[in-house]
């Protein structure tokens, strides 16, 4: 199935599985990738801030042909906040900066302990 915009196909044949750890992983090779489309490009964006989990996270992400270029933030059990600033193209390849803000809130925890 074709579009103006994009055209491929990707066949995935089941090899040998793997054992990790007590996990079977099964073992795929890509056979075949046929990239008919015209220059991919798109952008997109989301955010959450849910205060009943605690879940706040927010990104952005753009492609213009080759480029990628984009961002992610989440707060951290910890109360820090994470940025991930990243780029990739066919000449530098993937590169990330990574960001902590913030200073680290650790609930106190109190025990008791019995006994005479």
């Amino acid at each position: 199935m074709c579009s103006d915009h994009l055209c491929g196909l990707v066949v995935r044949v089941p090899g040998q599985r793997s054992r990790v750890g007590s996990s079977v992983v099964p073992d795929f090779s890509v056979e075949q990738w046929v990239w008919n489309g015209a220059h991919p490009k798109y952008n997109f964006h989301y955010s959450v801030h849910d205060h009943h989990t605690g879940d706040v996270k927010n990104q952005w992400e753009f492609r213009d042909g080759d480029i990628v270029k984009g961002s992610y933030t989440l707060v951290e059990p910890d109360g820090t906040t994470r940025t991930v600033d990243y780029s990739s193209d066919k000449h530098t390849g993937f590169n990330a900066e990574v960001k902590k803000s913030g200073h680290a809130a650790h609930e106190m925890s109190h025990h008791e302990f019995g006994g005479n």
